[in-house]
């Protein structure tokens, strides 16, 4: 029973993975990181989370990926930047949550709308695995008495009592059971010798 727990809670696990898996989005798609593009439309319709991965695909040396701080994407300079890199495609991890500022440090290529900015929400836990229910359930077991004479119902059932205790009138064949043996029969040898079946 512990093991197929085990294998259901893993097998939840590894679904909430799956579905929070990154994502990699090619900065700009087929136009890549380039002058010209529009790099705020395209961001528009995407939800960025953390662990996400941007591409920027460009010619190499003819342009740089610079992550800048609000004030320097503002003002287009990448004298202070964060991280930079003239490589032809750089990969970006998206680590933290809050908005990322990357724009090219080419002279003249930010104010002709090679900068983008995008906004990441912090990663969501994966909802924890719901645990089985563990509580025993017991079943319904009412003990039947006689019905009393001159009715032809049968037998009719009672409410169980909080506590059990032996009846007070025993069958010649119940006598001598002690009270622990009482426990030991339960609700059905409860049941058989109220039905005089001992």
């Amino acid at each position: 029973m512990a093991s197929s727990l085990a294998l259901v809670a893993l097998l939840l696990v590894s679904c909430a993975v799956v579905a929070a898996a990154a994502t990699k989005y090619t900065v700009g798609d087929t136009s890549g990181w380039a002058m010209g593009a529009d790099y705020t439309t395209w961001a528009s319709d995407k939800k960025f989370k953390m662990g996400d991965t941007l591409v920027f695909n460009y010619a190499g040396g003819a342009h740089s990926v610079d992550e800048v701080s609000a004030a320097d994407y503002a003002v287009c300079t990448a004298s202070n930047a964060l991280q930079s890199d003239s490589s032809g495609t750089t990969t970006v991890t998206l680590k933290t949550a809050g908005k990322h500022y990357f724009i090219c440090g080419i002279a003249g290529h930010c104010s002709n709308g090679m900068k983008l900015v995008v906004d990441v929400a912090a990663a969501s836990p994966a909802p924890a695995p719901k645990a089985p229910s563990t509580t025993p359930t017991t079943p319904s077991t009412t003990p039947a008495t006689p019905a009393s004479p001159g009715t032809s119902s049968g037998l009719t059932p009672t409410t169980p009592a909080t506590v059990l205790a032996p009846p007070a009138k025993q069958s010649a064949g119940a006598a001598g059971l002690r009270a622990g043996s009482w426990t030991m029969l339960g609700l059905a040898g409860l049941a058989a010798v109220q039905l005089g079946l001992f």
